[in-house]
């Protein structure tokens, strides 16, 4: 059966018009937008710009409609890709997929990392995964250039601070508390409640490590298991609606 997205039918923003239509993020609208590459009943849209589901809506001079059918995909991404649904980028997670419906990557994962990324058409869906205070859980297994020292451990899992990108400079925070495990001599496995720019590398670099390989294994109730690089599955109606409820 098929899952149907909620729906409202009062006048949303041009923005998240484009989100609920699965052709890019909030974020990503906005620079559309800001590009003239959105059109609204004709005319140039403007930031800011409400619609209803009956305008017409164009992205490039193609006609966007909103989806009915919510789709959430877990796909293992390959290192080399990116996150990014902009086709200009000949690395998008778009063409690397090929899925026959518009859908957007939920969150990132740096285009030198493999692992779980999940996709959809369902603005909503993203919004609430992606919100800092609900502190959900992303798990990744780590293999670094040196041994993974029990003071190593100990400093990462009381955080750590990094620069972080802040518009055109960097800002000095540390990182939430976090569960870090030893699982090899120079593997550790770690799971993360926030989503810093390329956070575990910085973490690393800040204790003196570098990172060799990263790869995400579970986003909240969804795991990657055994699931092959460069493949995706559909998730289950139990796995969506632990991600709605969560």
């Amino acid at each position: 059966m098929k899952r149907l997205k909620k729906r409202d039918e009062k006048e949303i923003r041009l923005n998240k018009f484009l989100s609920d239509a699965g052709v890019c993020s909030r974020r990503e609208g906005d620079r559309m937008i800001e590009m003239g590459r959105v059109h609204v009943n004709g005319r140039v849209g403007a930031l800011g710009d409400k619609v209803k589901p009956s305008d017409k809506i164009t992205v490039d001079g193609l006609e966007v409609n909103l989806e009915e059918e919510q789709i959430v995909i877990a796909f293992n991404k390959p290192v080399g890709i990116e996150c990014t649904s902009d086709l200009s980028n000949p690395d998008n997670i778009t063409d690397a997929i090929g899925y026959p419906k518009r859908i957007y990557p939920i969150g990132r994962l740096d285009k030198n990392s493999q692992g779980l990324i999940l996709l959809t058409n369902d603005g909503s869906l993203v919004n609430g995964i992606l919100k800092a205070s609900n502190y959900h859980e992303k798990e990744y297994v780590v293999h670094v250039d040196k041994e993974v020292t029990d003071e190593f451990v100990l400093k990462m899992s009381e955080g750590v601070e990094i620069d972080v990108p802040d518009a055109d400079s960097f800002k000095r925070m540390k990182t939430r508390k976090c569960d870090v495990e030893r699982i090899g001599k120079h593997d550790f496995k770690i799971i993360l409640t926030q989503g810093l720019n390329r956070q575990i590398r910085r973490m690393c670099e800040e204790l003196g490590y570098s990172v060799q390989k990263l790869k995400r294994i579970r986003v909240m109730n969804v795991e990657l298991g055994n699931l092959p690089v460069g493949a995706y599955r559909d998730l289950t109606d139990e796995e969506v609606a632990g991600l709605e409820k969560e």
